[in-house]
């Protein structure tokens, strides 16, 4: 079994910072790609910041400059530092990663729960 478990979330200012942390345990054989996912209610979820085992980035036009994704792979862990946090960005945040199993020769991405990222004043 693999699970990945997000921590961090949080009520925040606007303005404020927050730190996401993601974990991937589990019969891993490899990681080829982590990355945070986010789904304001009514709305659908849409992509925040992916890296890949190369540690190339990819953001969202509406977080450049304000987020950064980083990973330790060593721990099979992924970041999200969230800055100059907007009431826009209030949703919940999903951790995700595609990574290869013992068992199964495919790729596959593996989904956690979600963490409340609330901003208000």
């Amino acid at each position: 079994q693999v699970q990945v478990v997000e921590s961090g979330g949080g009520l925040v200012q606007p303005g404020g910072s927050l730190r996401l942390s993601c974990v991937a345990s589990g019969r891993i054989v490899s990681i080829k790609a982590m990355g945070w996912y986010r789904q304001a209610p009514g709305k659908l979820r849409e992509l925040v910041a992916v890296i890949t085992g190369g540690s190339s980035t990819n953001y969202a036009d509406s977080v450049k400059g304000r987020f950064t994704i980083s990973r330790d792979s060593t721990k099979n862990t992924v970041y999200l530092q969230m800055n100059s946090l907007k009431p826009e960005d209030t949703a919940v945040y999903y951790c995700t990663a595609n990574m290869v199993v013992t068992g199964r020769s495919a790729a596959y991405d593996s989904w956690g729960r979600g963490t409340q990222v609330t901003v208000s004043s």
